[in-house]
């Protein structure tokens, strides 16, 4: 059998057959299908993602619930330090006890008591205390939370429920009936519980403890504070509920539902909805006057309300916020919350426009567009490759129909077409190569009929 050496014969391929070639568009369209699929996975997602974005805030809930510090009324006007410090030692005395059936991990500058089947939701509340410990003093300049030669600076009590948690607060100042944590600053007792005040509520254990800390920590570091500021800190430096607050600030902003500091100075709304939106501005104020480049600025402002003992080694009391906070930033609490306002304007109000619907559908066909336009790109790309490839075979095929064609000739018998004795294609053409091949004994011997020749471009050659 005769071997083919055209490139057709030996794998080239015609318009025809390419058309049924299993590799260019099954690729094609595989592609596509992903393209597509992914394309559809990510607008679900950016639409649901909006969804929950946009949600009221009784839907996303408000995150933890914690209780502004409750005070314990020992700073009355005419007392003298001394007397308030007698005052809350035996106040702290008295509630500084490991309640039966509970065990304690004293920790040096704080001690936790616990039952004794929690010790496995307790364990990271006692890894992170000294590592928040660290966080509170860095970003409040001052050396809070230190141990006292008295016993530790704070004392926490983990209940099991909200109800066992209320009886262990200081007699006369019950927690709130919403609160999942407590903070008696003056005498650093914090009660917190295991068990949500809601069934189902969003609770975290350890974001309760920092923000119960943190409110002890100001109380350390600067006494008393307006309560915008006291809360904003907490909630900040905490970290609670991030994406809960943006989207509280977000549609108080828009709507104009943001409050007037001086609303927030000495306590928050009860109505759940203004009381998130109180929560949540205050700790965008506070992240406000937080930046880098104004954190000295807060530093000087805690140490000009901190109290200090003076040159006669009397205790004289810091400055008040509003003389702090001008001495430190140049602004009082008026100018702040204009600043802090022009700047919640700046970054809040593309929402709308980025998130829109008409945005959303706009995006989508913008990708659509895209994803278009690079297969449009892609097909032309196959075409014009084909479109080389047949050139390639069609010259190939002129020249070897031209110069392949050969007849076998022998004295005495009739002219026999090369191409019928090894039956190949005549459009094919074969090479001398094919001869090895040919069986002469149909032609003759030698000696009969004489010797073979060939024709090959118009000379006739003898084969030996």
């Amino acid at each position: 059998m005769a071997r083919p050496s055209h490139p057709i014969a030996s794998g080239g391929r015609s318009r025809a057959a390419r058309s049924f070639a299993p590799a260019p568009k099954p690729r094609s369209r595989s592609r596509t299908t992903r393209f597509f699929a992914r394309l559809a996975l990510f607008l679900l997602t950016w639409v649901t993602a909006w969804g929950l974005f946009t949600a009221a805030p009784a839907l996303v809930g408000s995150g933890v619930a914690q209780a502004s510090p409750t005070p314990i009324h020992v700073d009355e006007p005419g007392r003298t330090v001394r007397e308030l410090a007698e005052q809350r030692v035996a106040m702290r005395n008295a509630t500084r006890k490991v309640p039966p059936g509970f065990t304690s991990y004293p920790g040096g500058w704080f001690t936790i008591a616990y039952p004794l089947a929690m010790r496995a939701k307790v364990q990271p509340l006692i890894a992170e205390a000294d590592r928040f410990r660290e966080v509170l003093r860095d970003t409040l300049g001052q050396p809070v939370l230190e141990e006292e030669s008295i016993g530790p600076r704070v004392w926490v009590i983990v209940a099991r429920t909200p109800g066992e948690m209320a009886s262990f607060a200081p007699q006369g100042y019950p927690p709130p009936s919403y609160a999942s944590g407590v903070a008696y600053s003056q005498i650093g007792l914090v009660l917190l519980t295991i068990d949500p005040v809601s069934p189902g509520a969003a609770h975290s254990l350890e974001e309760v403890f920092r923000h119960e800390l943190a409110h002890v920590a100001m109380y350390d570091a600067s006494g008393r504070v307006p309560t915008w500021f006291n809360e904003g800190f907490a909630v900040h430096i905490s970290g609670e509920s991030s994406l809960t607050r943006l989207q509280t600030l977000w549609t108080a902003t828009v709507a104009g539902r943001l409050m007037p500091l001086a609303k927030l100075t000495d306590g928050f709304p009860t109505d759940p909805a203004e009381a998130d939106v109180a929560y949540a501005q205050s700790a965008d104020v506070v992240r406000y006057l937080l930046r880098d480049q104004d954190k000295e600025r807060f530093h000087s402002l805690i140490a000009r309300m901190r109290d200090k003992r003076g040159e006669d080694g009397q205790w004289v009391r810091g400055q008040s916020f509003e003389e702090a906070l001008t001495d430190a930033y140049g602004k009082g609490t008026k100018s702040l919350e204009y600043e802090w306002q022009d700047d919640a304007q700046k970054r809040f109000t593309f929402w709308p426009v980025a998130f829109s619907g008409s945005f959303v559908w706009v995006g989508a066909l913008v990708l659509l567009g895209a994803a278009w336009r690079k297969r449009r790109r892609h097909q032309r790309e196959v075409m014009a490759r084909w479109e080389r490839e047949e050139a390639a075979e069609a010259e190939a095929r002129a020249l070897a129909s031209s110069g392949l064609r050969v007849h076998l000739v022998v004295p005495n018998t009739e002219v026999i077409p090369f191409h019928e004795l090894v039956g190949t294609d005549p459009v094919g053409g074969a090479d001398l190569e094919d001869l090895e091949d040919l069986d002469l004994s149909e032609v003759g011997s030698p000696s009969e009929r004489g010797v073979p020749k060939v024709r090959h471009e118009g000379s006739w050659h003898t084969l030996h």
